[in-house]
């Protein structure tokens, strides 16, 4: 089929994601042929450095043959068995036995779903069960942190507190809540790591009681914040939001559906400060982005209280008809095969000092005003203000123009709304492709920089 035709097909009939859909009918999609390693060529033949694996989940890299014969062999053997009527599949229960040996200790038993998304919704949903469960009913209230990203489902985009999620949808519902967001970089106590900590366990703790103790059932966060805009908060804020959780006697829900799978260095950023959670959602990474799949991983506790409300005769009335797919499942194995036999966290690992050098170099630029990272998930914040840390007008149209300019030099990142740049290369980055990489963010940067309207916003 000849591209222009692509072109209209998708302008005529697909709704894109996250777009505005009279700037997609006007530019028209940009269709993606092939991908080898951390590299994308398009349509007109052009090759993209990604920088974002895809959307924060192609985290091998494109192109693994043993994942492909995974898959193949699996559709060939079973390519469906659904999970109701106690039914099941070998993949499927290799890989929910794997994951409980391999998350933190606290998770017992999983729940898999088609993506991120859904594995919040199924979260909120099995909380609910668990409270209504126990005769506590009236725990139905839930906490996140402002520029949090849970998904856009129904009862997820509440959580998430991103507007354009809210925007239209009726949400955030009434019982659904937020902090301030742990940003070093825009922090009102500093940049100090313990007054930062501390400001977000007292924030909890004021909203839980404002809310009341006996009505909050959970407490959901990512650990490094997505795409509110890859926020890093201190080392330690995890874990003393756990014990906060603890005290106030509220669930302690992590989204891991970014951060897992190697992307800030372990497999579970939970591994790095021993954080034991209720509740962990992952996606994305579990397959790599090869196949849709995402899980909820929850404690003994919740499940036994779930378990037990039904007693021998009750279903729990939840469920999808593509949950436990064997196809997702079989390559879900072998993308854990690859993080761990293939080298892939360690590799991830090692390279992890190129790229917040990468990061850090960059300050010099005159519009990047700061750069953080963990693991192979970083961002750069560009301002027109070094000094006051002042934002660029909206008007400017910034992230567009700046994710233009870095398609024409060859690389793909997230350019946010607010002009935070977001990277999440893959596992399988070399050296070579981070100097390339920083090399075209740099370039790009100049670019921009000298549009008269963008030099003139400079102070």
């Amino acid at each position: 089929m000849q591209k222009d035709s692509l072109v209209a097909l998708d302008r005529d009939h697909l709704i894109h994601p996250v777009v505005n859909y009279r700037t997609h009918e006007r530019r028209g999609v940009a269709v993606l042929e092939s991908g080898h390693g951390a590299y994308l060529t398009d349509s007109k033949g052009k090759e993209l450095l990604d920088a974002f694996s895809g959307l924060w989940c192609v985290n091998v890299g494109y192109g693994h043959e043993s994942i492909v014969r995974a898959a193949e062999e699996q559709m060939r053997r079973l390519p469906y068995a659904t999970g109701y009527f106690h039914f099941g599949s070998e993949p499927a229960i290799r890989l929910a036995a794997k994951l409980v040996e391999l998350a933190p200790p606290s998770l017992r038993k999983v729940y898999f779903t088609l993506g991120g998304s859904d594995a919040v919704d199924s979260a909120i949903r099995f909380i609910v069960h668990y409270y209504n469960a126990l005769g506590k009913p009236e725990k139905k209230h839930f906490i996140t942190i402002e520029r949090g990203y849970h998904g856009s489902s129904a009862q997820g985009s509440g959580l998430t507190a991103i507007a354009a999620f809210h925007r239209n949808f009726d949400v955030p519902l009434p019982n659904q809540h937020k902090i301030p967001s742990p940003y070093p970089y825009r922090s009102p106590v500093g940049s100090d790591p313990e007054a930062i900590i501390g400001a977000s366990v007292a924030a909890l703790k004021e909203k839980v009681q404002e809310i009341g103790r006996d009505r909050v059932a959970a407490f959901f966060c990512e650990p490094v914040q997505g795409s509110g805009g890859v926020i890093v908060p201190p080392k330690g804020w995890l874990k003393a939001m756990q014990e906060a959780c603890r005290e106030l006697d509220i669930l302690f829900a992590v989204d891991e559906v970014i951060t897992g799978f190697g992307r800030t260095g372990p497999l579970f950023a939970c591994e790095a400060e021993g954080v034991t959670p209720d509740v962990m959602t992952v996606a994305k990474g579990l397959t790599a982005g090869y196949a849709p799949m995402g899980a909820v991983l929850m404690s003994e506790a919740i499940y036994e209280g779930i378990a037990e409300a039904g007693g021998h005769d009750l279903p729990v009335g939840h469920g999808h008809t593509y949950s436990a797919h064997p196809v997702s499942a079989a390559v879900a194995l072998e993308v854990l095969r690859l993080y761990h036999e293939g080298g892939l966290l360690e590799n991830g690992i090692r390279q992890a000092p190129n790229f917040e050098q990468g990061l850090q170099a960059l300050l010099d630029h005159p519009l990047v005003g700061d750069a953080r990272s963990r693991g192979l998930l970083g961002a750069l914040e560009l301002v027109a203000d070094k000094e006051t840390k002042a934002r660029f007008d909206p008007a400017l149209k910034l992230a567009d123009r700046i994710f233009d300019a870095a398609y024409r030099n060859g690389v793909i990142f997230r350019a946010f709304g607010d002009n935070v740049l977001g990277f999440a290369p893959a596992l399988c980055y070399t050296g070579a492709d981070f100097e390339r990489l920083f090399e075209r963010v740099r370039r790009t940067l100049d670019m921009v920089r000298e549009l008269p309207d963008v030099r003139a916003a400079l102070r």
